[in-house]
């Protein structure tokens, strides 16, 4: 259709026509033909309507006229071409086009693909949440005004668009590791559907580090779901786990391509730097024999690399269970005055932390408090709340 905010439309109506129809039908053999089939006919349909509308315009005529020839003439039991080894990889890279900013094309393909609502785009950027929505909305009219092809890059393109790839398939995985609201802590599935899409574009361009640096992240990160989660499905933080739990094949499978990425040489990009502080922590047995220098050594070289407020909060930490819970609060404070963390929950949460293992219980507790009125997961504010409550117990 040359027109992405179109295509969502048509997209919805076959969804709506399935919802009306399937109940009294039945679910079809082939549902996905099913609802592509749909939505193509709905597509000629208004290809139709447009080229009467438009007769006069001889130019525009034929060119729709062209493209309601290919829709029909399509077998779209077939339509999607595997070129990139998985539809929903290729619709990435299509939307990641260059012709829009990093991100702009972050947020629509995260919006359209991810799964992910425009709340918790915004919350991964730390940026309101109308800044994302206008960001969505101007992208579907730029890719529509440009008239972007529905095509996959090729040579020098393709490698141009990896970075935005990767960093979309960094957040879908990110939701689902640490949800942004609700009543669950984590969403397996996104995390699932960020591996599969790793792994596959690690088959793909197997020559690119940074690729194989975020599935091993990935891998080793999602080793840990089942441990994050206690009975009843409240938040277990990292040193409390238990690692009897953790996945040793994905531990092996993220190990596997962390080494991978460090033999095609060159100094480690910024998701092979996370994977190899993910490492340290999957390598020991016991939360005593992490090696916690390493890993601010890690975070320093991180924060060289790609410097953030978000990775000076994780090197803090590092700090602090390296050299001593002062050394991190130092750096704590110094963040607190940062816009961008402003309503970030892990800051307070983080300081209350380092404040309870200073013995500055009551402080302790005014952070925790502050945190969980900044979360929306349900979870995380429960265990926050909690944490506060210890802390008042405590001092009394």
């Amino acid at each position: 259709m040359g027109d992405v905010g179109l295509a969502e439309e048509l997209a919805q109506d076959a969804l709506v026509a399935a919802l009306e129809q399937w109940p009294v039908s039945g679910v079809p053999d082939k549902p996905g033909a099913w609802l592509m089939g749909t939505a193509k006919h709905r597509a000629i349909d208004l290809l139709r309507r447009r080229k009467r509308l438009e007769r006069k315009h001889e130019e525009l005529g034929h060119e729709l006229l062209g493209t309601e020839r290919e829709l029909a003439e399509r077998d779209f039991d077939a339509a999607i071409e595997h070129d990139m080894g998985d539809d929903l990889l290729r619709l990435i890279f299509t939307a990641c086009h260059s012709v829009l900013s990093t991100e702009a094309r972050v947020a629509l393909t995260l919006r359209l693909l991810g799964g992910l609502t425009t709340e918790e785009i915004a919350h991964a950027y730390l940026v309101p949440e109308a800044t994302v929505a206008q960001r969505i909305v101007r992208a579907k009219r730029t890719l529509a005004e440009a008239r972007v092809p529905f095509e996959v890059p090729r040579g020098a393109e393709l490698a141009a668009r990896l970075s935005s790839v990767l960093e979309v398939i960094y957040l879908i995985f990110n939701e689902g590791y640490s949800a942004t609201a609700g009543d669950t802590w984590v969403r397996p599935e996104l995390c699932e559907d960020a591996l599969r899409l790793g792994r596959i574009l690690a088959e793909l361009v197997p020559n690119e580090a940074e690729v194989h640096g975020l599935v091993a992240l990935m891998e080793i990160q999602a080793s840990r779901l089942r441990a994050r989660l206690g009975p009843s499905g409240e938040p277990v933080l990292l040193l409390d786990q238990n690692r009897g739990r953790w996945d040793r094949l994905l531990i092996r499978r993220g190990l596997a391509a962390l080494e991978r990425a460090e033999q095609l040489g060159g100094a480690l990009g910024p998701y092979a730097l996370q994977a190899a502080i993910a490492a340290c922590h999957a390598r020991a047995r016991t939360p005593e024999e992490t090696d916690w220098p390493r890993i601010a050594a890690l975070y320093d070289a991180l924060a060289q690399l790609t410097p953030s407020p978000v990775v000076e909060l994780n090197r803090a930490v590092a700090l602090a269970m390296a050299f001593g819970p002062a050394a991190g609060l130092e750096l704590v404070d110094e963040l607190t005055s940062e816009p961008s963390l402003k309503s970030y929950y892990l800051l307070p949460s983080v300081r209350g932390d380092l404040l309870v293992k200073l013995d500055r219980l009551e402080e302790a507790r005014v952070e925790f408090e502050r945190a969980a009125s900044l979360t929306k997961n349900a979870r995380e504010r429960k265990l926050l709340l909690e944490r506060a409550v210890a802390c008042a117990a405590a001092g009394n």
